[in-house]
């Protein structure tokens, strides 16, 4: 045999070589960087439930940017002038706190 188990899968582990082990290392590893992660998005959730004003205002910026983007996709035809304009003849502006 040259180098795979006898039912010619991968290859025996080296001794010394825990895979398994390296596995559960790396993951205790990235449990805290997840977790701070995790923490920093429910601090978000919490500010966006008790200020609903401020839920409008990141919601209304989303809403901007994904037609802005979809304005462009792929395969898209070049918008023209006319669908740039949403026709309240100014500038929005945003509060931002």
């Amino acid at each position: 045999m040259s180098g795979t188990d006898a039912a010619g899968g991968a290859p025996p582990p080296v001794e010394g070589d825990d895979p398994l082990g390296r596995g559960v290392e790396a993951l205790q590893a990235a449990a805290p960087e997840v977790i701070t992660a995790t923490r920093a998005m429910l601090d978000v959730a919490e500010d966006l439930v008790r200020d609903p004003r401020a839920a409008s205002t990141v919601l209304g910026a989303v809403d901007a940017m994904s037609r802005a983007a979809g304005r462009f996709a792929p395969g898209r035809a070049a918008p023209d002038d006319d669908d740039l304009d949403d026709g309240d003849g100014g500038v929005q502006r945003i509060p931002v706190s």
